[in-house]
């Protein structure tokens, strides 16, 4: 059996949270990421518990064959991973009202562009009404990917899951102009930098909101 996309579990994940807990939408924008993702990674061990079974209680030919399936699986996690947080931020983005592409081809192919590629490439809209957000599920040197897309855009912003950035990172990423996103449950594992206010998911749409003048 194939492995369903991640779009169709995202998908599957956000209508069984919305079916069964009636509180769900009444939450902040906070809680319902980290909650979208926890629920979408239960679900997702449970499809691969159950397709991947038969492989992994196999015998293995060799170490080689052993790591090879091992590394097969461990790349769909990460890469899975990384969508999921894609779709449930595009998820939230809409539900907010906040208009955006993703992934659109202007100098690179920058996560979510708001409003989007035509107010980018419209000279006389306002680069202060722009942002690049790159979505990701850890930062480490992946970051700088940010920094040479949508460079009409000198503030980016990193909307991230990753439980903690050393302060030597939270400085070079304040010194080359990026912001960071995070969900509020995960600020307590950043250290303070100076200049380096680390934004929630909450306040990041509000100010989006607020510049684009989407009534709050």
């Amino acid at each position: 059996h194939d492995f369903p996309d991640t779009s169709t579990i995202s998908t599957v994940t956000r209508e069984a949270i919305l079916a069964c807990m009636r509180t769900f939408t009444q939450q902040t924008l906070d809680s319902r990421l980290m909650l979208l993702m926890d629920r979408e990674y239960a679900l997702f061990r449970m499809v691969e518990r159950m397709l991947c079974q038969d492989e992994i209680c196999r015998q293995f030919r060799s170490v080689d064959d052993f790591l090879s399936t091992a590394a097969r699986i461990m790349n769909r996690r990460k890469s899975r991973a990384g969508r999921a947080l894609e779709n449930h931020v595009g998820y939230l983005f809409q539900d907010a009202h906040i208009p955006f592409d993703a992934r659109p081809n202007v100098d690179g192919q920058p996560d979510v562009l708001i409003p989007g590629k035509a107010q980018y490439e419209n000279p006389h809209w306002p680069e202060e009404r722009l942002f690049v957000v790159g979505v990701k599920t850890t930062c480490k040197d992946r970051w700088r990917q940010v920094l040479n897309e949508a460079r009409r855009v000198r503030r980016k912003h990193i909307l991230t899951v990753q439980q903690g950035i050393s302060a030597r990172q939270l400085m070079e990423m304040r010194d080359s102009g990026v912001s960071l996103v995070v969900p509020q449950k995960l600020h307590s594992m950043f250290p303070h930098v100076d200049g380096m206010g680390i934004l929630t998911v909450r306040q990041f749409v509000e100010a989006v909101r607020r510049r684009l003048e989407i009534p709050l």
